[in-house]
């Protein structure tokens, strides 16, 4: 049984939350911002929640990947500007995350103040989960909460290693709304169950791809991955990036989903061009990509197609883009998909974290989407049933 933060005892004491701050920044000229401050909007009522009851607030957080090194362009301190701003107060940013400056700042906070360690992972006791870094941690609060679902799935020192020394621990606003709505994937899906996945490697997804198959009916695959499938389904796919050590396992997905009388629905027409910096793209059928190119979306029928079987689910997840989304000739594909998962109205629909939580947030129809997960891995694994190390440390004992 996991405690909600609305029954631990914060009156007066000092909790760690630990939150995902771990947004994308801009640089203009030599200032660096905040780029996307949805995952600090998200977690923006547990922090609330803890103000209002007087709580000392030592919030904590990675930011990219420092690989265990202090890089001040990873700094939190632009993350920690934008949050006072949309709490109208003060953030004491510390100058690392532990040492004799962290445990100034959180000692001498009260009720109501907040504390933002810095970036954990330019420690790295973070990412390798080291006993000595996470007692450092515990030793700055009486209360630990975790409402950072998207890193849930990581058994690193802020997520795991330190929590067992709390005897008050729980879960924020967004941890338990994540559970409860992936949960709804994962126990009893409603009929069609489809799933539209995509993103760049087979590898990656894999495993949830199969895991999908003891409870969706049709799994549409799409992105960079959906390469390797056509290739293993004998089209000639140019330049585009497949991967070939993977055929065989895409060859014997694909008969594990006959089997089990799963409808594979994959792209019928592609989007090539030269490369990813290409000002435009041509649309081609998936068996006549030119040998000097490359697949970087999926065209205007498969759209089509894939957008019709969406609109037929009552339960609907999409994980990861159609394409290269993040360049412009090449974001039509997910695009339409996004409309098209927005447009299900009367199904439960899912939008897995990462990229594809870009896109509907980017098109502006994140609020008709029933659940935009803050996890993209962490989501995948769930609802595959895995256990996740962030949500298992807070288990009561």
């Amino acid at each position: 049984m996991i405690t909600p933060i609305e029954e631990l005892p914060l009156e007066g004491r000092r909790v760690f939350l630990r939150v995902d701050l771990n947004v994308p920044l801009t640089r203009d000229g030599d200032t660096i911002s905040v780029g996307d401050d949805t995952r600090l909007l998200a977690c923006l009522p547990t922090i609330k929640h803890c103000i209002e009851r007087d709580a000392r607030i030592v919030l904590a957080s990675h930011l990219g990947r420092p690989k265990g090194e202090v890089k001040p362009e990873l700094s939190l301190e632009p993350v920690a500007l934008r949050l006072a701003e949309l709490l109208d107060r003060e953030i004491r940013l510390t100058d690392e995350p532990v040492g004799d400056g962290a445990r100034k700042v959180t000692s001498d906070l009260r009720e109501g103040q907040i504390a933002l360690l810095e970036n954990l992972r330019w420690h790295p006791g973070e990412k390798a989960n080291d006993d000595k870094f996470a007692e450092a941690l515990a030793s700055y609060a009486d209360i630990y909460i975790n409402d950072a679902f998207g890193t849930a799935h990581r058994a690193h020192a802020s997520t795991a290693g330190m929590v067992s020394r709390f005897a008050d621990k729980g879960a924020g606003f967004v941890m338990k709304r994540e559970m409860a709505q992936l949960a709804k994937l994962r126990d009893n899906p409603e009929s069609p169950y489809v799933a539209i996945i995509g993103g760049a490697k087979v590898s990656d997804k894999l495993e949830v791809l199969t895991a999908l198959l003891s409870s969706v009916q049709t799994i549409i695959i799409g992105g960079a991955m959906a390469n390797t499938f056509l290739l293993a389904k004998g089209f000639k796919m140019g330049k585009s990036m497949v991967e070939e050590s993977k055929l065989a396992l895409a060859r014997n997905f694909l008969r594990k989903a006959s089997q089990k009388r799963v409808t594979i629905i994959l792209p019928k027409d592609l989007v090539v061009a030269d490369g990813l910096d290409s000002p435009t793209g041509t649309v081609v059928p998936v068996d006549m990509v030119p040998k000097e190119q490359m697949a970087l979306d999926i065209g205007p029928q498969s759209a089509k197609l894939f957008s019709e079987v969406a609109s037929q689910a009552r339960t609907l997840f999409w994980n990861g883009p159609m394409g290269v989304f993040e360049k412009t000739p090449f974001a039509q594909g997910t695009m339409a998909v996004a409309q098209a998962v927005a447009d299900n109205s009367f199904g439960y629909t899912v939008v897995g974290g990462g990229d594809s939580a870009a896109a509907v947030h980017q098109a502006g129809i994140a609020d008709k989407i029933s659940h935009v997960s803050t996890g993209g891995g962490a989501a995948l694994e769930f609802i595959q049933g895995i256990v996740l190390p962030g949500i298992a440390a807070l288990e009561s004992d």
